[in-house]
């Protein structure tokens, strides 16, 4: 028997969601017809048996006068009816009418039936005698089993109230009419309960299937989804909440999805491109390294003119290999995880520190400083510095000799406003989206005729987005070029 529950239990949890409502709601249908049917039982019997009963006291009540005032004067009994015609007493079948003694005994009244009464112990009879005379006779009626059949009994005193007589009336009715009239009103139940189930299976299937078709929906969606097929959405307006609250989710998270593989193929090929370009920029001073050696060797050597040109040549492309190292370590680490050590520091008197250096780094170029004081800021000293640099020596690149570069710093609101600007060519409004990728060059803005392996803005972006700030450029060709660096300013805990 258990093998067959957990067999059931198994079919239950492998089958359809639509099998699985069908049966539970079957289930729970026959669960309340059951009980539904179990109440009807209990009422309608209750409400059978205390009709009967009534009625048996309505037979008592109708009895002649004369056989009560017979019966209730039980030592007069025989003078009272002496040479008297007692009327006929005319009962329904299978109902008996006795008078009961004060020994318990119970005796048939004239002209009623002689069939067997249906008989209590002598103490049962005097526990009711006392109840009835106590009015506390509750329940009224009493079920008594009678050679294999069940009989209703009621009883009544026979004299009036207060009067000394304590003779007892029994009327009792057989009880297998209203049994047999309960068994017929339970079986015409049960064939309209099997009906009821009938009717809603035959209307749950496409009823089901209706409300069902909106998960169907989106597990059709679910099925055709994979990494290169994002695009399919479910609607998120089917008329059912949990099922559009479902949709909204799902579409939320095939976006979602779809954004991650698109910023992974982005990412990817950003990726391919940067070792493409970092291979080549690697090739190019190890091909003239290997070129100028080649030179030597065949006999360069000999000319100390040639020789020290050879030299000084590969001192540059390997010093610039040196710098294209160290520049992709520092992204590397930049990328895994900016450590930067941040300390509060005056903006505008680290940019004073640094201007001897910055007017070598211009050279002949006019190099002017506008700076607000009392500029405070969270960073890493070393690293602003390091952005500065870049950004003055972009300007250098592309600023004429008897061109100017300008640093102003000034405060805003919340920030900090840091730009470079150059009067110098310019950079075409093309290039400008594309300045702070790794090893990019245009025509007009990073040219490697003018040094450089296009790191340098990549790193300075990096640097600034670790100290929650944001680098933008503004240029027109031939008006110069301005980067903007925002930074937030420092915020005292104390203040």
């Amino acid at each position: 028997m258990q093998r067959g529950q957990r067999r059931i239990v198994s079919l239950l949890r492998r089958s359809t969601l639509r099998r699985q409502l069908l049966v539970r709601s079957l289930l729970l249908m026959s669960i309340l017809f059951l009980l539904v049917g179990i109440f009807q039982y209990l009422f309608m019997q209750n409400f059978l048996y205390r009709n009967k009963a009534e009625g048996l006291q309505a037979q008592i009540s109708a009895l002649p006068p004369i056989w009560l005032q017979a019966t209730g004067i039980e030592s007069n009994r025989d003078k009272i009816t002496e040479g008297m015609e007692m009327p006929p007493v005319l009962l329904p079948p299978g109902v008996l009418i006795h008078y009961i003694d004060k020994a318990g005994s119970p005796h048939p009244l004239r002209g009623t039936s002689e069939d067997r009464a249906v008989t209590f112990t002598a103490e049962e009879y005097h526990l009711i005698r006392t109840r009835l005379e106590a009015w506390e006779m509750e329940p009224h009626y009493i079920i008594k089993e009678v050679d294999g059949g069940s009989s209703l009994v009621v009883f009544r005193l026979a004299g009036r109230p207060g009067s000394s007589d304590h003779t007892l009336i029994q009327a009792s009715a057989d009880l297998a009419p209203l049994t047999q009239q309960l068994m017929t009103q339970l079986g015409i139940y049960g064939v309209l309960t099997v009906l009821a189930l009938g009717a809603g299976l035959l209307l749950n299937v496409p009823l089901l299937r209706r409300t069902l078709m909106p998960l169907s929906n989106v597990v059709a969606a679910a099925e055709v989804t994979d990494a290169g097929n994002l695009s399919k959405r479910v609607p998120e307006s089917q008329g059912q909440e949990e099922i559009d609250r479902l949709s909204v989710a799902f579409n939320g998270m095939l976006a979602r999805l779809d954004q991650a593989f698109a910023a992974e193929r982005d990412m990817t090929e950003q990726m391919r491109r940067f070792i493409a370009d970092a291979s080549h920029e690697l090739r190019t001073p190890l091909t003239s390294i290997s070129g100028f050696i080649e030179v030597l060797q065949r006999g360069a050597a000999a000319s100390p003119v040639q020789l020290d040109k050879a030299l000084e040549s590969m001192n540059q492309e390997a010093s610039r290999l040196h710098q294209l190292v160290e520049d992709l370590l520092q992204l590397v680490k930049l990328d895994q995880a900016p450590q930067l050590v941040l300390s509060k520091l005056m903006l505008n008197e680290l940019l004073e520190e640094m201007e001897q250096q910055l007017a070598i780094l211009a050279k002949d170029r006019e190099l002017k400083l506008k700076l607000q004081n009392n500029v405070r800021v969270s960073g890493d000293s070393g690293k602003l510095k390091q952005v500065v640099l870049n950004l003055v020596q972009n300007a250098v690149q592309h600023t004429s000799s008897n061109g100017s570069i300008t640093v102003s710093l000034k405060a805003e609101e919340e920030f900090a406003i840091l730009e470079v600007a150059d009067n110098g060519t310019g950079i075409e409004e093309t290039h400008l989206p594309h300045l702070f990728e790794r090893f990019y060059r245009g025509e007009a803005s990073r040219s490697r005729r003018k040094g450089g392996a296009g790191l340098g803005l990549a790193i300075s972006k990096t640097i600034i987005n670790a100290h929650q700030g944001d680098i933008t450029v503004w240029s027109k060709p031939g008006q110069g070029t301005i980067f903007q660096i925002t930074l937030p300013l420092y915020e005292d805990s104390n203040s």
